[in-house]
């Protein structure tokens, strides 16, 4: 299972887009980073087979996605739908939330993200 996990391929890309990150997620990595989020360590743009993920815990095995408006094409939608079930086939769970939300209801996203991690430590 580790093969798929951060492959030496996806080096490159992980770096380019750790320091090239998008407004919204460096709002959220600055409450992600240095273990912020209920005392668990998150790491950004970590690969899942040949997708990488924006936030990843893999105590908790949940990705967090921050999507912008390129997100919101019918065609692009269709294909995080399926790179989402094919990351999620390696029992990874999922939290999307949006750069607008990022933007102007930040409170509420790191609320969500609590209580989804509680979800996930209660064993739901």
């Amino acid at each position: 299972m580790t093969l798929h996990f951060n492959i030496t391929p996806l080096k490159k890309r992980r770096r380019y887009l750790r320091s090239h990150l998008p407004k919204a997620e460096v709002l959220l990595w600055m409450h992600l980073s240095n273990r912020q989020m209920l005392g668990y360590k998150f790491r950004r743009q970590y690969s899942v087979d040949k997708f990488v993920i924006d936030f990843y815990c893999p105590e908790l095995r949940l990705a967090i996605e921050v999507d912008g408006d390129s997100h919101f094409t019918p065609l692009a939608r269709v294909y995080d739908r399926g790179r989402q079930h094919h990351i999620e086939s390696f029992g990874i769970r999922f939290l999307r939330v949006m750069n607008e939300d990022v933007y102007h209801n930040f409170d509420a996203v790191l609320d969500e993200i609590a209580a989804t991690i509680r979800v996930i430590e209660s064993g739901g």
